[in-house]
């Protein structure tokens, strides 16, 4: 039998990283967690255990070069090798540009951007010299549009579509079997919207659609299956979002003026005393672990359909171009034929 895979996971603890970790793990992974919050680490550790997986934890500020360097090394001390990393840890500041401090700025891009950064280099640094492996980034729609109130994390997202790109070519130049890919998100239903740090009046909310972590996690899993494609689009408003913003950018801008403040929004209140994970774990207090899922389980979709587009694009291109070809066939043999136009 096949060596089970090992599989490494930043922001593990909570959210989009907890599923994927437990769905690696449904695989009989070896799955190394990593993120700051010690409770959601314990948590993610049984989910990965109860999935059939064996957890191997980890905590680590993926802001910290030298603290994801360390667990590079003892994944391989207890793993010895890595296939997969998935590069997923993120936080975020909910506010207008003007009232977001330097230093707020600059910790969310250290963990939503340089934290991709980091993760991928001591990746390559095990990959490269096995000649095998595959780095899978978390992006989002918003790392080709971005939207107001998440400035920081919108940068962050851009940042990591540059970087990934300009990585993925030399990799290709370099005739390297090791491969990365890119997976761009939708709104999904996770805990981010009660712990990061947010200073609008009102709680904060995806926009809908939205969609349950799990499926993220079965489009990971696929992504990591088939790495040689640059990127995967999860959710039918990823894609619509993405096209739109390459047809008509200057028109969505002014959309998203009018709509995306409150579309962000909840009814209630934002609760004094909040959860925020910026600058420490927001898991942790009182024992509490905030698992996977946020609190939009009602509204939230538990499949996409352009996922699976999106993964047979080629497959699908070629039907349509087939049903094409076969009604353009059909028309032309029921036209009459040139003589028999003249003789009628």
């Amino acid at each position: 039998m096949p060596e089970p895979q090992v599989v490494v996971v930043t922001g593990a603890s909570g959210g989009v990283g907890r599923a994927i970790a437990k769905a690696f793990a449904g695989r009989g992974a070896t799955v190394a967690l990593l993120a700051r919050g010690e409770e959601g680490l314990e948590g993610a550790a049984d989910d990965v255990r109860s999935a059939g997986g064996t957890p191997i934890l980890i905590p680590c500020d993926t802001a910290d070069f030298s603290q994801v360097e360390q667990a590079g090394k003892q994944v391989i001390a207890e793993a010895g090798h890595i296939d997969v990393w998935v590069n997923d840890a993120f936080t975020a500041v909910f506010a207008p540009f003007v009232d977001i401090t330097a230093d707020e700025f600059k910790r969310v891009t250290e963990v939503s951007y340089l934290g991709f950064v980091y993760g991928t280099k001591v990746a390559l640094e095990h990959m490269k010299p096995r000649d095998k492996g595959v780095i899978v980034q978390v992006g989002s729609a918003l790392a080709y549009r971005g939207i107001p109130l998440q400035t920081a994390y919108c940068g962050a997202k851009h940042a990591i579509q540059g970087f990934h790109e300009a990585l993925r070519c030399e990799l290709l130049h370099d005739k390297s079997n090791v491969a990365v890919t890119m997976v761009q998100l939708p709104a999904v239903n996770t805990p981010q919207f009660d712990w990061v740090l947010n200073k609008l009046p009102h709680a904060a909310q995806p926009v809908p659609p939205i969609y349950e972590p799990e499926v993220i996690a079965k489009a990971v899993l696929y992504a990591a299956d088939h790495p040689r494609r640059r990127e995967y689009w999860v959710g039918g408003t990823t894609a619509a979002t993405l096209i739109a913003n390459a047809i008509a950018p200057g028109l969505l801008d002014r959309y998203l003026a009018r709509t995306g403040f409150k579309s962000q929004q909840r009814e209630e209140r934002n609760p004094k005393g909040a959860p925020q994970n910026l600058w420490r774990p927001a898991d942790g207090r009182d024992g509490h672990d905030f698992g996977a899922r946020g609190d939009f389980t009602s509204k939230a979709k538990d499949r996409s359909a352009q996922v699976w587009l999106s993964q047979h694009h080629g497959a699908v291109a070629s039907a349509v171009a087939g049903s094409v070809a076969a009604v353009f066939t059909a028309v032309l043999a029921a036209r009459p034929s040139v003589g028999a136009r003249r003789h009628s």
